[in-house]
C-alpha cells in the first residue's frame, strides 16, 4: 500500500467503505447513526435513515438501512485494499455490507430526515410539500403498500412551502423546530392531541426576510435555538423572553446566503455557520457582531457543518464542490512549514475528496470516534474514519499505529 499525499490527505489515513444503495440508483438523503455490536463478532451494525430524491414518475421512500462495519480491532488487511478507487484507496465492500431493512411510502422528495434523540423510532421528514411529516418506523411494515399510499402518523401544518430546516430538541422530548421558504420558523410539540393525525405548529416565527436554511436547537441550554438565511443572518432566539416572537441577538453573518449552522455541543457559547459565499465561520454568542474566525479554503459553496460529538475543537464542513473538509481549531494560528502551507492552512485537518457528487449529508457517529458518514447525489453512501496519525501527534500515537504509518 502506498503512503502518496493528495493534498492534505495521505492514501492511508482514510479507511473508506464505500457502500451504494441498493434500493433505487437514485440520489439519497440521510440522517445519523443507531449503533449496535452483536456479542461474539468482529463487527458492529449501523442503522442509517435514508430519504430517496427520485425523478417525479419513481416512487420515493423513508428508509432504514443497516450496515454492517469491522470493529477497530478486527482484521483490514491488505487483500482488501484497493488503490485504484476513485476514493484514492480504501476499503471496500469486503469489509463492510449494506442491506435496506425497511422502506416506508412517501408522498413526494426527502428534502430531509431527522430521528428524534429520545426514541430514534419516531422520523421527522421534510418534504416537497408544505407539511413536515411524522414516522414511527415500528408502526410500519417492512415493505411498504403497493398502492403507493404515504401514511405518516403526523402531519405537522404552519408552513406554506417545502424547507430543509428540522432540528430536534435534545432536552424536550417531541419538540421539533422547521424552517422553509416561506421566511418562517415553526415549532411543533408532537406530544399534543392531534386532529384526523394533523397537529398545527403552537408557535410560528416571521422574522427572516427571505428563505430560512436551516435551524437548529443548542446543544448547552434547552430554550434557545438559531436560525439562518437567504437574508444573510444568523437569529438567536430564546423562548423565555416575553416577546419570544423576536430574536434576541442577530447579525449579518456572511455576505452571501447562509445555508446551515451547528452549535458546539460542549462550548455554550460558539456556534458555527456555513455559506454559499464558500465561507464557514464561527461566532461567539457574548461578541456576536465579529466572528471569532473565517475558514475559507472550500471552493463552492458551504451547505452543511458539524460537530465531532465527542471533542469540542473539531469541525467538519462539505461543500458543493464534493469535498468535506475536517477542521482542528486547537490549530489555528500554529505555526506551518512552506510545504504543509501548500496544503492549507494549519486548522485544515483533513480533506476527504471520495465522493464523486455533490455531498446531500454527513453526520458524525455519535458512539465510535473519528467515524463520519456521507451520501452524496450519485447514491453512494460513504462512512469512514482517518487514522490515528492525522489527529493525533506522532508521539502519542501507539507503537502499532507508528509502525503502519511507517510502513
Amino acid at each position: 500500500m502506498k503512503s502518496t499525499r493528495y493534498g492534505r490527505r495521505t492514501v492511508l489515513s482514510c479507511m473508506i467503505w464505500s457502500l451504494r444503495m441498493p434500493s433505487s440508483g437514485l440520489p439519497s438523503l440521510w440522517s445519523g447513526f443507531l449503533t449496535h455490536e452483536p456479542p461474539g463478532k468482529d463487527y458492529s451494525l449501523q442503522k442509517v435513515i435514508l430519504g430517496t430524491h427520485t425523478s417525479e414518475n419513481e416512487p420515493n421512500y423513508l428508509m432504514l438501512a443497516q450496515v454492517q462495519l469491522p470493529l477497530d480491532d478486527a482484521e483490514n488487511d491488505a487483500r482488501h485494499y484497493d488503490d485504484d478507487r476513485p476514493d484514492i484507496g480504501g476499503f471496500g465492500c469486503a469489509n463492510g455490507k449494506v442491506q435496506i431493512i425497511q422502506q416506508i411510502n412517501h408522498e413526494g422528495e426527502v428534502n430531509r430526515a431527522r430521528y428524534m434523540p429520545q426514541n430514534p423510532f419516531i422520523i421527522a421528514t421534510k418534504t416537497v410539500s408544505a407539511e413536515v411529516y411524522v414516522f414511527d418506523y415500528s408502526k410500519h411494515p417492512s415493505k411498504p403498500p403497493l398502492d403507493g399510499a404515504c401514511n405518516p402518523d403526523l402531519r405537522l401544518r404552519g408552513h406554506n412551502t417545502e424547507g430543509y430546516g428540522l432540528s430536534w430538541s435534545k432536552f424536550k422530548q417531541g419538540h421539533l423546530l422547521s424552517g422553509s421558504d416561506d421566511a418562517q420558523i415553526c415549532l411543533w410539540d408532537i406530544n399534543g392531541t392531534p386532529k384526523n393525525k394533523s397537529l398545527e405548529a403552537m408557535q410560528i416565527f416571521k422574522v427572516h426576510e427571505g428563505v430560512v436554511e436551516d435551524v437548529a436547537w443548542h446543544l448547552r441550554h434547552e430554550y434557545l435555538f438559531g436560525s439562518v438565511g437567504d437574508d444573510q443572518y444568523l437569529l438567536i432566539w430564546d423562548l423565555r423572553t416575553p416577546a419570544a416572537s423576536k430574536p434576541v441577538q442577530s447579525v449579518v453573518a456572511h455576505q452571501s446566503e447562509v445555508n446551515c449552522l451547528a452549535f458546539n455541543p460542549f462550548n455554550e457559547w460558539v456556534v458555527a455557520t456555513g455559506s454559499t459565499d464558500k465561507t464557514v465561520k464561527l461566532f461567539d454568542l457574548r461578541k456576536i457582531n465579529t466572528p471569532l474566525h473565517i475558514f475559507d479554503s472550500h471552493k463552492e459553496e458551504v451547505f452543511q457543518v458539524g460537530w465531532n460529538p465527542k471533542n469540542e475543537t473539531i469541525l467538519a464542513s462539505c461543500c458543493l464542490g464534493r469535498r468535506l473538509m475536517v477542521w482542528d481549531l486547537s490549530r489555528i494560528d500554529e505555526e506551518q512549514s512552506p510545504e504543509d502551507a501548500e496544503d492549507g492552512p494549519p486548522e485544515l485537518l483533513f480533506i476527504h475528496g471520495g465522493h464523486t457528487s455533490k455531498i446531500s449529508d454527513f453526520s458524525w457517529n455519535p458512539c465510535e470516534d473519528w467515524v463520519v458518514a456521507s451520501v452524496a447525489e450519485d447514491n453512494i453512501l460513504q462512512i469512514w474514519q482517518m487514522a490515528e496519525n492525522i489527529y493525533h501527534d506522532e508521539d502519542d500515537l501507539p507503537e502499532e499505529s507508528t509502525k503502519a504509518a511507517a510502513s
